[in-house]
C-alpha cells in the first residue's frame, strides 16, 4: 500500500478552504463586535443567532462593504451571503461575506428613509435636474433580466420605428443584483445610446432593495443621457426611480414615452401632406388661365430661341468651311510633308530627303537637291 501524501499546514488549509466553498449560503443574525479597519476599510464583526446565541466570526472586504452600503451597528439584524474560510495566520475560521443587506422590513425602511433624506438634501430628486426623453430617439439601452415577461412586454409595445436596442442582461432582485446593475450602468456609460431604460416587474419592498443602493442611485443620477426607470412598485418608490429623469411603473408605459414623438411625427406628416396636396389643388384651380397663358408664352419664347440658335449654327458652319484646309488647297495653296509630318520651316529640311507636296487634286513626291 503506497504511503499517504504528507501535506504542510498551509497546503492542508488550502485544501480545506477549497472544500468550504461548497458551503456558500445565506445566513441571518444579529451583529456585534464590529471593527472597521481604519486603513483599508475592511469590516470585521460577529453574527449571533438570537435563539441560542451561537456565534460566528465574519469579515467583509472593503470594496464589498462600500458597495452594499450597509453601515453596521451593534444589535442590527442582517442577511449575509458567503462561505467559511480558515485564516492561515491564526487558524481561525471566519465567514467571508460577499453580500449584505438589513433583515426585516422595519430595518430596511429605516435605512431607506435615511438614505432618501440624505439624497434629497443633496438635491438629487429636484425636478430641475430632470431631462426630457429625446425626440425621435433611435438608440435605446435596456438593463433588465432576460427571464420573465418584462422584456417581451417592452419589445411587443415599442412600435416599428427602426430602433437600435442594446440589452444587458442583469439580475434585478436581491443583494446579489446590486453589483451587476452597477456594472451594467457603467458599461452603458461607454456606449452610443440616446436614452437608458432600467426595468423590472413589481414586487415587495424587500425584493426591490437592489434599486435603493446608494452607489447605484448615484450612477443613475450622473448618467450622461436621460434615464427611464420602469420599476413596478406600490407605495415605497425605489430611490433609483426618484432620481431617474422619467419614472413609470411598467415597461409598456416606458414604450409610450419612447413612441410619443414618433407617433406625433407620423400624425403631423399625414396632416401636412393633406394640407400641401389640398393647397396645390386650390392653386391649380384658381390659376388655370395663368398656367395656360404661361405655357403659351414659354412656347413662343422657345421657338424664338431655337431660331436664334439655328442662325448662329449656320454662321459657324460657313466660317468653318471657309477656313478648312481643303478649301485652302482649292484656291491654290499646297501642303508639304516629310515622313508624314507637315513642314513649317526650311530649317527642318535636309538634302536628299523625300518630300510630299499635297494639292487639292493629288500628291507629288520630290527629292530635295538645294535649300535656299
Amino acid at each position: 500500500m503506497p504511503e499517504k501524501e504528507i501535506l504542510t499546514i498551509s497546503e492542508y488549509i488550502d485544501l480545506v478552504n477549497e472544500g468550504l466553498k461548497e458551503f456558500s449560503v445565506k445566513i441571518i443574525g444579529e451583529v456585534g463586535k464590529i471593527i472597521i479597519d481604519s486603513t483599508k476599510g475592511h469590516a470585521y464583526f460577529a453574527m449571533r443567532d438570537e435563539k441560542d446565541q451561537s456565534v460566528i466570526d465574519c469579515a467583509m472586504w472593503a470594496s464589498k462593504y462600500r458597495l452594499y452600503g450597509v453601515k453596521l451597528e451593534d444589535g442590527m439584524k442582517i442577511i449575509a451571503y458567503g462561505c467559511p474560510d480558515i485564516y492561515k495566520k491564526t487558524g481561525r475560521l471566519k465567514f467571508i461575506c460577499e453580500t449584505m443587506e438589513p433583515a426585516g422590513e422595519g430595518e430596511l425602511k429605516k435605512k431607506y428613509e435615511e438614505l432618501k433624506k440624505k439624497l434629497a438634501q443633496e438635491g438629487l430628486f429636484e425636478p430641475s435636474r430632470k431631462r426630457p426623453v429625446p425626440k425621435y430617439a433611435q438608440k435605446i439601452g435596456i438593463i433588465t433580466s432576460k427571464q420573465g415577461a418584462v422584456l417581451s412586454d417592452f419589445l411587443s409595445n415599442i412600435g416599428h420605428h427602426r430602433l437600435i436596442i442594446k440589452l444587458i442582461d442583469s439580475r434585478v432582485e436581491g443583494a446579489e443584483a446590486i453589483e451587476e446593475l452597477i456594472a451594467s450602468v457603467k458599461t452603458f456609460r461607454k456606449q452610443d445610446i440616446e436614452v437608458l431604460v432600467i426595468m423590472r416587474g413589481g414586487g415587495s419592498f424587500e425584493s426591490l432593495q437592489a434599486f435603493n443602493n446608494e452607489l447605484l442611485v448615484r450612477e443613475v443620477a450622473n448618467f450622461p443621457v436621460p434615464v427611464i426607470a420602469a420599476i413596478g412598485h406600490d407605495k415605497d418608490v425605489p430611490l433609483i426611480s426618484l432620481v431617474a429623469d422619467v419614472e413609470v411603473s411598467t415597461p409598456s408605459i416606458a414604450t409610450v414615452k419612447l413612441n410619443e414623438s414618433w407617433n406625433n411625427a407620423k400624425m403631423y406628416l399625414d396632416k401636412f401632406t393633406g394640407d400641401i396636396m389640398g393647397g396645390f389643388e386650390n392653386v391649380l384651380e384658381n390659376n388655370k388661365f395663368l398656367v395656360g397663358n404661361t405655357i403659351n408664352t414659354i412656347k413662343i419664347g422657345l421657338k424664338s430661341l431655337l431660331q436664334i440658335i439655328k442662325q448662329k449654327l449656320d454662321s459657324a458652319e460657313a466660317l468653318v468651311f471657309a477656313n478648312s484646309p481643303e478649301r485652302q488647297l482649292e484656291v491654290g495653296y499646297s501642303v508639304a510633308r516629310i515622313g508624314g509630318k507637315i513642314v513649317k520651316s526650311a530649317k527642318a529640311i535636309s538634302l536628299r530627303e523625300n518630300m510630299e507636296t499635297l494639292f487639292f487634286d493629288g500628291t507629288i513626291t520630290s527629292e530635295i537637291k538645294k535649300i535656299k
